[in-house]
């Protein structure tokens, strides 16, 4: 009996979350308190430094290229503020969709950063629309960690990778 619930708890989760896009769950989990920018307007952009805020071994499968990892869960204040100077500097930051990354934007903009923009669909989005993912040695990769087989279904291109 125990199998069959869980069973169909898990096909019920899964059947949701294959319901919704990107939008509606950005639009349900986050509170827009940090801009977006959009993947398109962040291609044609100059002069910004990345952050991506997703996890190590999420980051070590492949990020956006030249983007700094400063984590989720274990968010450095003291070593984002020792890496980052310029409170005026324009700073986009990312993760899987754009929830974690939203969170880790309201600490930044908490320490004084006053340019701080949440990349709209995440790595996801960025994939989805051809953008280039590197891996630790700057080598280009098709290869996305997508954080669980869950948030999977909102990869449309690329090489979904659930473990580290």
């Amino acid at each position: 009996m125990k199998f069959l619930i869980t069973t169909i708890a898990v096909i019920l989760t899964t059947f949701c979350f294959a319901q919704n896009t990107i939008p509606k769950i950005l639009e349900k989990l986050n509170n827009k308190s940090v801009p977006y920018i959009s993947v398109a307007a962040l291609q044609s952009k100059e002069n910004y430094i990345l952050l991506d805020a997703r996890q190590i071994k999420e980051f070590n499968v492949s990020h956006i290229e030249n983007a700094i990892n400063i984590g989720f869960d274990r968010f450095d204040s003291k070593k984002v503020t020792t890496i980052l100077k310029d409170k005026n500097a324009t700073i986009v930051v990312y993760c899987s969709i754009g929830v974690r990354s939203e969170k880790i934007g309201e600490k930044l903009q908490k320490l004084g950063y006053k340019n701080v923009f949440n990349l709209y669909g995440g790595i996801f989005e960025w994939k989805n629309n051809g953008g280039k993912v590197v891996t630790n040695q700057n080598v280009e990769t098709d290869k996305i960690h997508t954080f669980n087989k869950e948030w999977s279904v909102y990869l449309k291109k690329g090489t979904k990778v659930y473990e580290d």
